[in-house]
């Protein structure tokens, strides 16, 4: 991370120096009004806090009706997608340090000579080589609530959460009538039962609520989808076993006592345990059965013979019905409306979409939600775009979260389907499983989210200069070498979660930046055009790269090249101090193999620019003379600024 570039500070780097009017950690009271209200603490509320904690003019409020932070997850899969999220938030390393590395899972199958014992059937690398960076971990959700509020804390907002309000009921006025036309009732509960109602006008509100959303109610929307009249259920526990693979992640298939998922949790002992339970009847409900944690424990070892399981401590367990449920819109704005309403009010996570847990979809889908949500807020508040961007929330993460509960359902199915055998012959092979599994791999490490064309997502005319960087999904990261001090690390890390577009350029052949090289031209034409992006929409008064951050990586090593020799736009001034930053120029790491052009497909003859969005989606591929196009599409995104004039249109009004 960079610090000291508008003058020395001791202390933690990563505490932000407070706005004048940051919202600080008085609860006492809500304020009134706000830019944005966030109604629920959950991981989507906290990750959109933490995005737009970063942005002191915009006003940021999130409610919660517990009494404080949550203490023991429920969640707990982590994707190799949701790490690379959290490299951007700033607590990737955090998470990896504490969490339980799911590196390998092992399949476990009747055993053909004893058909009431289980008989390991296989075992595979858990994610494909080469598909993230980042590993797929497992850690308590608690401790990802802990790090967003650590980051909310340490904002200039200095954001803290409002707790022990439950909402009432949320209206809209009229936006012609209200700059604030979001109104939201929160009756506040404290320990004494005193209730006092609070109300809070908004110009936006975010449904983070949970699956019995009060604010997807009150929007008139609902949860559709169907139950499987299957349950399941789940436990944290401290056991003593013989089983073999209990470090290890496990898909358990028992010939006649059902399935478990096991995976093991962090700190080396404990070990989550997904099992199996009996079929439910037609509109029963799991609670009807009275099950106690009990009969998990029975029912796991069961499954488990021959193998031991003494459970000497259980730290949660619940029991749940499967069911894969999905709203048909995701903000206020009726179908048929989009083209004369813009969307006021929005709803992310389990309020709009609910998953079976064995899948490890909830969590990491709805910080994902927030994650799109956020910066497009920003973006509108701070007068940088159109509302109209805001309708594209609800048309992207929508078609995302049917396409992911396909898959979630298909999983679920599987894994409870009866095995075949000499009396059922048209039972599931153990195999098939594990194929699925495989097949699959790329659903449940978060990495295969295609945004289709849109607005933010451009046509595949060049997508032939990069095929490695799918234009509508992640910019997928590789290794570089950073030209000033000959640093290895990975490009996509540069990338934080602070609202800026990433504009990631790959130098051709023999392009070494100097003039009358594509890089230098393309420079020259970034700050002397008066129609280029950098010019048209940077405000006065702000560095350069304060909405487009440009890197460039070249394909000599590093220690061909001379920052000396570079274009002043790849070691720009920037801060009140106009101290250079030397951190924008790359080269290809040799090293390794492969390099980043190599393995990303990039077309070492010709280079390209890429164009990257917020949240780590590709959202264009241009060659590095096209500035015609490059100007058409930021046009599409961006309200013009020019450098003489400064940003805030009453927040997007």
């Amino acid at each position: 991370m960079q610090f000291h570039m508008n003058g020395f500070r001791p202390g933690d780097p990563t505490v932000a120096e407070a706005s004048d009017d940051h919202v600080g950690s008085d609860t006492s009271s809500m304020p009134e009004e706000a830019d944005v209200l966030i109604v629920g603490c959950g991981p989507a509320g906290l990750t959109l806090a933490s995005q737009l904690a970063a942005f002191p003019k915009i006003k940021t409020l999130i409610v919660d009706q517990k009494p404080g932070p949550l203490q023991l997850g429920q969640a707990d899969g982590i994707a190799c997608r949701t790490m690379e999220m959290f490299e951007a938030f700033g607590f990737a390393e955090r998470v990896l340090k504490e969490a339980y590395w799911v590196n390998e899972t092992a399949f476990w199958k009747p055993d053909e000579r004893m058909r009431e014992n289980i008989d390991r059937q296989g075992r595979i690398q858990d994610v494909e080589e080469g598909l993230s960076e980042m590993p797929h971990v497992i850690l308590n959700q608690a401790r990802i609530h802990d790090f967003y509020l650590d980051i909310m804390r340490r904002s200039p907002t200095r954001l803290e959460p409002f707790y022990q309000r439950r909402l009432v009921d949320l209206t809209i006025e009229p936006a012609a009538s209200s700059t604030h036309p979001v109104i939201a009732r929160f009756d506040r509960v404290e320990a004494d039962d005193d209730h006092k109602i609070e109300t809070v006008r908004a110009r936006y509100a975010v449904g983070c609520d949970g699956a019995r959303s009060t604010v997807r109610r009150s929007l008139g929307l609902e949860l559709k989808g169907d139950s499987a009249n299957q349950a399941w259920g789940v436990m944290d526990v401290l056991a003593v076993t013989d089983f073999p693979d209990i470090r290890l992640k496990c898909v358990i298939q028992s010939a006649g006592e059902g399935s478990i998922v096991l995976i093991p949790r962090e700190g080396g002992y404990l070990v989550r345990i997904y099992v199996e339970l009996d079929k439910l009847a037609e509109q029963e409900r799991v609670a009807s059965r009275n099950i106690t944690v009990d009969h998990l424990i029975a029912a796991a070892q069961r499954v488990l013979r021959p193998y031991t399981f003494e459970v000497k401590e259980v730290a949660w367990w619940s029991v749940y019905e499967i069911g894969q449920r999905l709203c048909d819109k995701f903000d206020d704005v009726p179908d048929g409306e989009m083209a004369t309403l813009l969307p006021r009010v929005f709803i992310a996570g389990d309020a709009c979409h609910t998953h079976s847990p064995k899948a490890g979809q909830g969590m990491n889908v709805s910080m994902q939600d927030a994650f799109n949500l956020g910066w497009k807020l920003a973006a509108v508040l701070e007068g940088r775009s159109s509302p109209d961007l805001l309708h594209t929330y609800s048309a992207e993460r929508q078609a995302i979260a049917r396409e992911l509960i396909e898959f979630d359902r298909g999983w679920a199915r599987m894994l409870s389907a009866p095995l075949k055998s000499a009396t059922n012959p048209n039972g599931i092979e153990p195999r098939e499983v594990q194929e699925y599994f495989i097949r699959s791999g790329r659903y449940t490490a978060g990495t295969a989210t295609l945004y289709g064309p849109s607005v933010l997502t451009g046509n595949a005319s060049c997508q032939n200069l990069a095929p490695g960087f799918p234009i509508g999904m992640r910019f997928h990261s590789a290794p570089v070498i950073r030209l000033a001090d000959a640093k290895p690390m990975q490009l996509g890390h540069v990338a934080r979660a602070d609202g800026r577009w990433r504009f990631y350029v790959f130098a051709g052949v023999g392009d070494n930046g100097q003039p009358g090289h594509p890089i230098a031209e393309l420079c020259e034409f970034l700050v002397g055009s008066a129609t280029s992006p950098l010019e048209v929409y940077t405000p006065s008064g702000e560095d350069v790269d304060s909405v487009i951050d440009l890197r460039v990586t070249f394909q000599q090593p590093h220690r061909e090249l001379k920052v000396e020799k570079m274009p002043t736009l790849l070691v720009p001034a920037k801060g009140r101090l106009d101290l250079r930053d030397y951190e924008k120029i790359f080269c290809a790491d040799l090293s390794v193999g492969k390099d980043i052009f190599e393995l990303r497909s990039v077309s070492r003859e010709m280079g390209c620019m890429i164009v990257v969005r917020p949240d780590q989606y590709v959202s264009q591929i241009f060659k590095l003379d096209a500035y015609e196009e490059l100007i058409a599409f930021f046009m599409s995104v961006f309200l013009p600024v020019h450098r003489g004039e400064t940003i805030m249109r009453g927040n997007g009004e």
